[in-house]
Order: C-alpha cells, then structure tokens, then sequence
C-alpha cells in the first residue's frame, strides 16, 4: 500500500509499504478520507513531540472496515467509520469524573500511532476501549466524516464556554475551524456572530461560505473598537480566538461584554505563549476565560450528528480534494491560506 510518512521537519515521504494486519483485538480499515488540519502543517515544519519518527501522520479520519480481530464483535467488513484522534486511557482521576479532553495520558493517532495518510491503517484496541470508533450515519460522505473530529473540538470548546441562545458572538480566525465556530454558534441559538480576520482575502472566502453577521478585518480596522461599534459599546457575550496569536487573546478580553466569556480555543506557540491580561477588566466585568483541548469520544458521535443532520453542514467548507500522492501540495495548500478544508482521499489513489 502507499503511506505518507513523517521523518523529520520538511521530510515527508510517499512511500510503499505492507499491508498492516490486525491483531485479535484490533480493527483493519481502508482510508476513504483524512482531510488536513494546521497540526499537520506544523508537523511538516517543526516535528512534535509525541512523535517518534518515522510516522504516518493524518487524524481527521474516516473509512471503511475490511478486517476485524478474532476478539473483535460488534464490528464486520463494509462497515463505514469515523475514527477519534484523541484516544484518553478512560481509567485516571480526570477520565473518571468525565473529563476526557484533559487526560494527562492521553494519545493521539498520527502521533503516537500510525495514522490516516495511508490506503490502509488499523485501528487500536486503545481506541476501541474507549469507544472511539463511530459509525457513519446513513447519507454522510466520508469526506464529511472526516472533518466530524475538529468540529468536535469546535463542541467541546463552544460546550465548555456556554454558547447559547442569544449570544452576541465573535470569532477571531477565518480558517477551517473558525468557520466550524460560526456555523455552530448559530446551531446553538447565537443572535449574531462576527467573524474577525487579518487577511482580508482568507476573510472573503470564509465569509462568503457561512456567512457571519458581520465581518472586521483586523489589518485594516480595530477589531475592538469594530465590535464595540457593532453592539452599541456593550461589547460580546462570548469571544472564540480560533487564531494562534496573543494579540487576538488581548483583543478577546477588551471586546467582551460583562459576564463575557472568552475562549482561548487556539493555542500559542511554545516560544511565545505569554500574554497581556488587564486583571481588573476581568474583575470589574466579571469576565469569564476558558480553554478549550481537543475533545472526547462522545464530541466526536455528536458531531458526527450535527453533520448529518444538517445542523452544521461541512461539505462546502472541503475546498481541496486530492489524492494520497498529493498530501505534500495539500499541506502547501493549507500553508498559502488558500483553502478552507483539503481532504486527503487515500481510497482514490
């Protein structure tokens, strides 16, 4: 079968290698869709270090089963699957109490375990365990299927700030997940959704496909005072920084209204992850921060949901489709903001 294979920062191979089988209590799936994230592009450039080159990286993953261990029950050939990237162990103080996102052993496909950038790739008896192998609903592309894990992470962090009917809502980040954050704010009832960008040409695009209330373009305007304007100086109920930059955090804190609450959804680079916090704009506000890590196996069936219901539709958000020989251009394609969503089609290869 082809693989594409991390090495090293700027080193990733299309290369053959052999068919996995599984084990007894393990799953064997064909690859029909592993569509690209940020992650990926960060990988590309600077290695991670939960990985142990070499690797077969890609965890937005859906497919199809063709083998089944001799332990295995409850899952048979043909059946169409989503696969969780974020495997928590189910068994520590935090997995316990249901806070499966902060497992602090927690680990992940493409990382830890070879992932979806491969015709074929087997599905762990960890992810098994916890229930992380999800049937695709009837109707649902796997495409779509694929991009049911970052609108997990969208659930989590949207479930953990509280967004909800009514909301005045700003979204920091135009690309593949602050849209999935615009298009579930208003799933959940938000009464508006402003969504703020740098690049006015990546802004465009994202709005011309889901559409927020309103859009500010943060190299041309202040998105403070931009959102202020917008809510007759009251500022918004909830601020999402889908966007890897202190300065969109900052921004978060001075546009929220009292009682806002402000998700740090996007991390910061490891090199430069301090920020500005005007403590008493948090006090006298009663401002609200969360965070907002990955998400669980459950995030991951209900997003599968919102998909196939239409709550949240995710297909014209899939600008790039391409085949496995093509996961080096889809990473550029990810790196030049040129896209929204590219999806690797292993099956199509």
């Amino acid at each position: 079968m082809k693989v594409a294979r991390f090495y090293a920062p700027g080193d990733i191979r299309i290369e053959e290698a052999p068919e996995p089988s599984p084990g007894p209590d393990e799953v064997k799936i064909r690859v029909h869709a592993c569509s690209t994230c940020g992650t990926d592009l960060k990988i590309f450039r600077h290695g991670h270090h939960h990985i142990d080159p070499p690797r077969v990286i890609g965890h937005e993953i859906a497919g199809e089963v063709v083998e089944t261990g001799a332990e295995i029950s409850g899952w048979e050939a043909g059946d169409r699957v989503q696969v969780i990237a974020a495997i928590p162990c189910g068994e520590c103080a935090d997995c316990r109490r249901g806070w499966r996102t902060i497992c602090p052993n927690q680990l992940s496909m493409g990382y830890h375990f070879d992932g979806g950038f491969a015709e074929y790739m087997i599905v762990p008896q960890r992810v098994l365990r916890v229930d992380g192998l999800n049937r695709i609903p009837e109707g649902l592309s796997y495409a779509e299927a694929s991009v049911a894990e970052p609108l997990a992470c969208v659930l989590n962090g949207q479930e953990f700030a509280q967004v909800g009917e009514g909301d005045v809502v700003v979204v920091t980040g135009a690309g593949p997940i602050g849209c999935l954050h615009v298009r579930l704010a208003r799933a959940r009832g938000a009464a508006a959704v402003y969504l703020v960008e740098l690049n006015r040409g990546r802004l465009d695009m994202a709005a011309d496909i889901v559409k927020p209330d309103a859009t500010i373009c943060g190299s041309e305007t202040d998105p403070v005072q931009a959102v202020l304007d917008l809510t007759d100086g009251r500022g918004a109920d909830v601020i999402i920084t889908a966007a890897a930059a202190g300065k969109a955090q900052e921004d978060g804190l001075k546009m929220a209204a009292r009682r806002g609450r402000i998700s740090f959804f996007g991390g910061l680079p490891k090199d430069n992850p301090i920020i500005a916090c005007d403590s008493n704009l948090v006090h006298y506000r009663e401002l609200t921060i969360y965070g907002a890590n990955g998400s669980s196996p459950e995030h991951n069936k209900r997003a599968l949901e919102l998909i196939a219901t239409g709550a949240v539709p995710v297909d014209d958000l899939i600008t790039h489709r391409l085949k496995l020989d093509g996961v080096l251009d889809a990473i550029d394609t990810v790196a030049s903001g040129e896209a929204i969503k590219v999806t690797i089609e292993p099956a199509a290869s």
